[in-house]
């Protein structure tokens, strides 16, 4: 997912707002879903809910005004009601690598109670890992 930074997304030193990265990857997670065939506003209906429970994020370079970012996302950890990905914040213009994280979500229930990964999801991500693996 690419992202173009605004003055609103800096801070005073002109650089993104180290809080902002998070809102990013966020909006590409949901594009990433999207992308395969899910839609969280289907899933939020189905009582299907992913909140984030670990983030753990590396900063490596700034971004600033004007830049273009892309958002790169992966499945890489899957388990019975929880998942990992790991994404990557780079600018388009020379593939700079500025932040790294691996965030993990859990399934919930409305009630925020642990469920199970539904199959149609669980198919998916085991699929894109094998994929993954497949390319090294």
């Amino acid at each position: 997912m690419e992202v173009r930074i605004y003055y609103e997304d800096t801070d005073a030193g002109g650089v993104v707002y180290h809080s902002n990265y998070i809102s990013y990857m966020e909006r590409a997670r949901t594009e990433f879903l999207r992308g395969h065939g899910l839609s969280v506003r289907e899933m939020h209906d189905l009582g299907i809910i992913f909140p984030v429970v670990s983030i753990e994020a590396n900063f490596r370079a700034p971004a600033r005004l004007d830049d273009l970012l892309v958002v790169r996302t992966q499945i890489v950890t899957l388990k019975n009601s929880s998942f990992t990905v790991a994404q990557q914040v780079v600018r388009k213009e020379d593939d700079k690598l500025l932040v790294e994280a691996k965030v993990t979500l859990a399934c919930v229930s409305p009630e925020m109670k642990a469920r199970r990964l539904p199959n149609e999801i669980r198919e998916l991500f085991t699929r894109l890992l094998e994929e993954k693996g497949e390319e090294g």
